[in-house]
């Protein structure tokens, strides 16, 4: 299509550069969808149709925090990867398990 996508198991969870390179691209649950746009409304919002109501959602870049985005796309690659164990968190001593995609709630910057 033009533009970077990412996969995993053959699916798109996230892409890159659509509508242009300030934006991107995540196949995120409708509710954790909503989370995002509810939290950040400059930076998430539903894509158009469908697609936007069956979780796709648009990201502006610039005005995403990095925690957000790296939340999000943790969400998307859980989906698509259908994952029925929680993603496990690395820090400095040692690792611990990660809430699950829809529990996760972004930080409140604003």
């Amino acid at each position: 299509m033009g533009h970077p996508d990412f996969r995993v198991g053959g699916k798109i969870f996230a892409t890159l550069g659509y509508p242009d390179g300030h934006f991107g691209t995540l196949m995120l649950s409708p509710e954790d969808q909503s989370v995002l746009v509810r939290q950040y409304p400059k930076a998430f919002a539903p894509a158009a149709g469908a697609w936007g109501r069956s979780g796709s959602t648009s990201v502006q870049l610039r005005h995403a925090p990095a925690r957000a985005v790296r939340l999000a796309i943790e969400a998307a690659w859980e989906r698509r990867a259908h994952v029925t164990k929680p993603v496990r968190a690395r820090s400095g001593k040692g690792s611990r398990k990660a809430p699950a995609a829809a529990k996760r709630r972004p930080p409140n910057t604003t």
